[in-house]
């Protein structure tokens, strides 16, 4: 009976989201969402020609939930700023998904929604119009390399954390003085690489903002 029941599009990718919680895109399948659902992998492909498309459009529904109720305010850079860190708080919330965004990219509305505000803001900042997309590009990279290292340190089970710290603990603190010497000066200050990531995010983003107005005309 269950094989015989017509899912909707919507129902596919929320079927898809959960399966990628528990998993990655490389071990992500057609094959295995559809038995999941209970059915086979035909009736999912009148829906999706493939699993790239299927795994943008999850994608493009995590862009359309952070571009979900925002509105422009403030200047350019606080414009960009702002949409940077809804990105970030929607993948945030299924780290997973964050390296199909990278990887697969969107072609969705959720996607045009957040490359028109961009460009908006960017046109904004009085960039002539022929530097515009080379600067559209650039932002998007950054962004998105950021939210899917975040996603890569979110996504780490208790136990995987805890082996990792341990052999932190190992390198760093155990490291030889007289081989490694910076790196015994500054042992017990230096911090793994997932604990200071919201902060180094904002960081960066902002030093690539600051290096944006600083080219303007």
């Amino acid at each position: 009976m269950a094989g015989r029941r017509r899912w909707s599009t919507e129902q596919i990718l929320d079927a898809a989201a959960e399966l990628l919680l528990a998993g990655d895109a490389e071990t992500f399948s057609v094959r295995k969402l559809a038995a999941a659902l209970g059915t086979d992998s035909s009736s999912l492909y009148r829906h999706f020609r493939n699993k790239t498309e299927l795994l943008r459009a999850v994608a493009d529904r995590i862009l359309l939930s952070a571009m979900d109720g925002y509105r422009p305010a403030g200047d350019w850079k606080q414009r960009l700023t702002a949409v940077a860190l809804r990105l970030r708080d929607a993948f945030g919330q299924q780290p997973q998904l964050a390296a199909v965004w990278g990887r697969h990219g969107s072609g969705g509305t959720g996607s045009r929604l957040m490359m028109e505000e961009v460009l908006q803001s960017l046109r904004a900042s009085g960039l002539p119009d022929h530097e515009i997309p080379a600067r559209y590009h650039r932002f998007v990279v950054l962004v998105a390399s950021l939210i899917t290292a975040e996603g890569a340190f979110g996504g780490v089970g208790a136990q995987e954390h805890e082996q990792g710290m341990e052999q932190f603990r190992v390198a760093v603190l155990g490291a030889d003085p007289e081989r490694f010497p910076a790196l015994a000066h500054f042992a017990r200050e230096i911090r793994p690489l997932g604990a200071d990531r919201v902060a180094a995010f904002e960081e960066i983003l902002a030093a690539h903002l600051a290096h944006l107005e600083a080219a303007l005309p």
